[in-house]
């Protein structure tokens, strides 16, 4: 090549301009607080400067870091979405969230009540409802408990009560009768107030009786870590939080609550005020036959266990109440709330330590993404599967029966094509394949999938986009994040 034809080449690069796309539930976001069901461009960020990612998770506002460096919040009001309790109160275009560093934001997330962020020397700030942050000052205003009371108990169906609570419960029972590692909807009402009872119970008068403590919120603040550990990636859950550290070899930190097993201890801790280290892949181990569907006091005796392939682990995704990672060779684990069979261990029972998803064996994950209640992983080779929760479709296989197994996505939809980067919100799901198409599938009501109305989808469905080549898809809880570039 040429030095003139190099020259072009640069000069086409630089005229690309990288860009945000949104859809979905962001009541600030447009002078009509309505859902926004179709793509629609960002404003830029703060300065004029490009985006340089987009960051998944958040209740009625969205987070996306400029080439700067700086977090940049918007689509929350102090009027409507809970989501101004941890994004401060931003309306249609971007700002910069006030966070009490210079040094550039690399890596961000926000869970139901919190939101987290990493700098580039490996350090972490976190802050929101304050069972959510481990350190920093916290602070109530009686506005913002009003408000948050008034939000919380009376709002739409996409309040914290339908979040926690919500029409259809699945009975363990139920779930165990299914050998296929399947239950249908029909059943979903079967033993309904009892497992609100057993579940939910504490969240529910949480969500429904705040008191002026519980409505507390901490300001950004430093999470203080051990010595010389340095933090690349962070995952936020409902209420908890988990860290991938560069520093020590690819090692899971877990903060925050902890009652159902999500923070991988071993026990129910119910809340974990500092960050502490999570045995992955050191400790962890598998019953080589062991049969799916089976919990593991059914395996026979003589079974052989098996170190999980791995030395570290590069990714980590934080559900409602459950948690995934995968290693380095490829190996998912799973941790937490399993009553969706959202661990993926073919059972109901919560997994209270990393267990690998054996039924994957042989199957090298790439990526994996959790939603309140569902999972979904992809493979280095393009595969996508599926398990959890699927009420509204946001397993993607077709229908609306949970699955307790991964299930491998067969839709003709993905035929000869490769996912890339999944990502899910409270109930739906997105992907970006390599060849630069976005697939999105289930609870649609406020146009979070992106198709132009609000109707659910149980397959993936490809969203619409002209002149841009996506590279990276980012589910908020209620809405949808495009990272995309602009062509020359």
């Amino acid at each position: 090549m040429s030095g003139g034809e190099g020259g072009e080449g640069e000069k086409e690069k630089k005229k690309r301009r990288s860009m945000v796309y949104m859809w979905g539930y962001l009541p600030g976001a447009t002078p009509q607080r309505s859902p926004i069901l179709s793509p629609e461009p960002v404003a830029e960020a703060a300065g004029g400067e490009q985006w340089r990612d987009v960051c998944g998770g958040g209740c009625g506002f969205a987070m996306a870091i400029s080439e700067s460096g700086k977090l940049n919040t918007w689509g929350s009001t102090d009027e409507l979405g809970q989501g101004y309790v941890t994004s401060g109160k931003h309306e249609e275009n971007p700002e910069p969230f006030p966070l009490p560093t210079e040094a550039t934001i690399i890596n961000a997330a926000a869970g139901w009540a919190h939101c987290v962020a990493v700098t580039e020397n490996g350090g972490v700030y976190t802050w929101g409802w304050k069972e959510c942050v481990p350190t920093g000052r916290v602070v109530t205003d009686q506005s913002t408990t009003e408000n948050l009371e008034k939000d919380v108990t009376e709002k739409h169906n996409g309040s914290f009560i339908e979040e926690v609570s919500p029409k259809s419960q699945v009975s363990h029972s139920i779930l165990r009768r299914q050998s296929s590692g399947s239950v249908s909807k029909h059943d979903n009402k079967v033993g309904e107030e009892g497992t609100k009872r057993r579940k939910l119970s504490t969240a529910k008068q949480t969500s429904e009786s705040p008191t002026t403590e519980e409505a507390m919120s901490a300001l950004p603040c430093l999470v203080s870590l051990s010595p010389g550990v340095r933090i690349a990636m962070v995952a936020a859950g409902g209420r908890h939080t988990l860290a991938l550290s560069v520093s020590d070899v690819g090692q899971v930190w877990g903060w925050g609550y902890g009652g159902e097993g999500q923070l991988g201890l071993g026990s129910r801790i119910r809340m974990i005020s500092s960050p502490h280290p999570i045995a992955c892949v050191e400790t962890s181990s598998y019953v080589r036959d062991r049969i799916p569907g089976l919990p593991r006091r059914g395996v026979a005796s003589d079974s052989q266990v098996y170190k999980v392939p791995g030395t570290c682990i590069k990714a980590i995704a934080c559900g409602g109440r459950h948690s995934a990672v995968v290693t380095d060779a490829g190996a998912l684990l799973t941790f937490g709330w399993g009553l969706y069979g959202q661990c993926g261990q073919g059972s109901t029972d919560d997994e209270l330590s990393p267990s690998l998803v054996s039924s994957l064996w042989g199957v090298q994950i790439g990526g994996v993404a959790a939603g309140l209640w569902h999972t979904i992983c992809t493979s280095v080779e393009g595969q996508v599967y599926a398990f959890g929760g699927n009420q509204f479709g946001q397993l993607g296989t077709g229908n609306d029966q949970a699955e307790t197994l991964p299930r491998l996505l067969s839709a003709p939809s993905l035929e000869n094509k490769h996912a890339k980067l999944v990502s899910c919100g409270a109930r739906h799901s997105a992907i970006l394949t390599e060849e630069g198409d976005v697939f999105s599938w289930g609870w649609n009501k406020y146009g979070q999938l992106g198709l132009g109305d609000v109707i659910d989808r149980s397959i993936p469905s490809q969203v619409p986009l002209i002149d841009c080549h996506p590279t990276k898809v980012a589910c908020g809880w209620w809405h949808t994040l495009l990272l995309a570039e602009s062509p020359p």
